[in-house]
C-alpha cells in the first residue's frame, strides 16, 4: 500500500527535475547569446577607439 504513492511521488519529482533542467538549458543559452552580443558591441568599440587614437598619433 505504501509502494504506490511514493512511487508516484518520486515519478513526480524526477519530472520536476526534468523541468527545471530544461529551463536552466534554456536561460543559459539565452545568456551566453546576451553575452556575446554584448561582449561583441563593446569589441567594436574598443576597436574604433584604438584606431582613431592610431590616426590621431600619425
Amino acid at each position: 500500500m505504501f509502494c504506490i504513492p511514493k512511487a508516484a511521488v518520486l515519478h513526480g519529482k524526477s519530472v520536476g527535475f526534468a523541468s527545471q533542467k530544461s529551463r536552466f538549458r534554456n536561460v543559459k543559452a539565452q545568456l551566453s547569446l546576451f553575452n556575446g552580443i554584448i561582449f561583441t558591441k563593446l569589441n567594436l568599440k574598443t576597436l574604433i577607439i584604438l584606431l582613431e587614437k592610431n590616426a590621431q598619433n600619425t
